[in-house]
C-alpha cells in the first residue's frame, strides 16, 4: 500500500518506528520528513509550536498544511495519524485529495486529547491503548479498538548485560514520578535519570541527578540493559494503559519494576517477565530481591525480551491495523 505516516520522523519517535516497520513489511511509505530529535524538540521550536497552536487554534496549523502538500503529491491509499489533533477542515481535505482511508493510532493517554482529536467522525478507524477508553468511546462512535504501544527490534533489543547497581528512570518528570524517585534517593538508592529536561519547579534531587540525556535507539537499550533495574511509573491520567517504556525495557532485556495496572497482564506474565509493585514497600522488597538473586533476575530479563519480540513489535501492531482494513 501507499501509506502516509502523518508525522515527522525524528530518531526513535512514534513516526520513525512506524515508518521503519511499514517499510520492512513491504509498503511504500512517506512521512512529513526527517528531522533531528535535538532540533525538533529544541526549546525555541517547542515555544514556536505552542505559540502557533494558541494563535492558530481555530485554523489549519503549519504541519497540517505540510501534511496536505505531501498528500497531494503522494496520493496515499492510507493515512496513518499518530497522536495528533487535526482540524476538521484538514481531515475533510485529506479525504478529498485521494479518498484515502484515515486511521488514527493514539499512543498517548486519551485524557490528553484536545479539541475533537480521535473523536472526529472523519476517522475510519481509531486505535487507543486504554480498554476503558475504548469501551467508553464506543458509546458514541464505532470502529474503535485497543492497540498497545510496541518495540522496534532494530534497536529495542538486548545489547548489554547488567554492569551497575543503578535504578534507571526514563521519561517525563511529573509530580508523582519525582516524589517516587526522591523517596528512593532519600533511602540511599543510586538513581540514573534520563529524558527531557525536568521542569524548573522540580525537586533539587531530580535536577542534580538528571543526566541531561534523552535516550534513543540502541543507546536506550544499552542503558536499560546495564542498569540493575528500570523503574516504570505512570501519570495519574494514564488510566489502565501502558507506556512505550513498558515494552522498550522488556525488549532491551532490562529488569523492569513496573507500577501495577491490570493492563500488564494482557501483555506480560508478572513475576516471570517483569516485576510489579502495588506499594512503595513492595517496590523496596523487589529491589532487595533483585540484588540478592541475579540468576533469577537474568531469567526474568530474557523472558521479557522474548515475549516482547514474539508479540509486541511495531510489525505486530501495524498488521493488526491492516487486518482491520480488510
Amino acid at each position: 500500500m501507499r501509506i502516509l505516516v502523518a508525522g515527522y520522523a525524528t530518531e526513535d519517535s512514534f513516526a520513525d518506528n512506524v515508518q521503519s516497520a511499514l517499510i520492512d513489511m513491504g509498503h511504500c511509505v512517506r512521512t512529513l520528513g526527517e528531522v533531528a530529535h535535538a532540533s525538533f524538540h529544541s526549546p525555541w521550536r517547542r515555544y514556536l509550536r505552542k505559540v502557533q497552536e494558541e494563535v492558530l487554534k481555530r485554523s489549519v496549523q503549519p504541519d497540517e498544511k505540510k501534511l496536505l502538500t505531501v498528500a497531494r503529491d503522494f496520493k496515499p491509499d492510507l493515512i496513518l495519524a499518530l497522536t495528533r489533533d487535526y482540524s476538521a477542515e484538514t481531515l475533510v481535505e485529506l479525504k478529498r485529495i485521494s479518498a484515502p482511508i484515515l486511521v488514527i493510532w493514539w499512543g498517548d493517554t486519551p485524557a490528553n486529547a484536545k479539541r475533537w482529536a480521535f473523536m472526529d467522525g472523519e476517522w475510519d478507524l481509531v486505535f487507543l491503548k486504554d480498554a476503558v477508553a475504548v469501551e467508553k468511546t464506543r458509546m458514541v462512535r464505532g470502529d474503535v479498538h485497543v492497540l498497545h504501544e510496541a518495540i522496534n527490534p532494530r534497536w529495542h533489543k538486548p545489547i548489554a548485560a547488567q554492569r551497575n547497581e543503578d535504578l534507571v528512570v526514563a521519561g517525563n518528570y511529573y509530580q508523582f514520578r519525582q516524589l517516587l524517585v526522591n523517596k528512593l534517593i532519600s533511602d540511599g538508592y543510586s538513581m540514573s535519570l534520563y529524558g527531557p529536561q525536568p521542569p524548573a519547579w522540580s525537586l533539587s534531587n531530580i535536577l542534580e541527578r538528571h543526566t541531561g540525556r534523552y535516550l534513543m535507539r540502541e543507546e536506550k537499550s544499552r542503558v536499560f540493559g546495564e542498569g540493575m533495574a528500570c523503574l516504570n511509573s505512570f501519570h495519574y491520567s494514564e488510566g489502565n494503559s501502558l507506556n512505550c517504556r513498558a515494552f522498550e525495557v522488556a525488549g532491551a532485556a532490562g529488569l523492569q519494576l513496573i507500577e501495577h495496572r491490570p493492563a500488564i497482564e494482557q501483555c506480560f506474565d508478572p513475576g516471570k517477565e517483569l516485576l510489579v509493585f502495588h506499594s512503595y514497600e513492595e517496590l523496596l522488597e523487589l529491589i532487595e530481591r533483585a540484588t540478592k538473586a541475579p540468576a533469577e533476575m537474568s531469567r526474568i530479563r530474557q523472558a521479557g525480551a522474548a515475549r516482547a519480540l514474539a508479540e509486541h513489535t511495531y510489525h505486530h501492531r501495524l498488521q493488526t491495523i491492516l487486518d482491520h482494513l480488510k
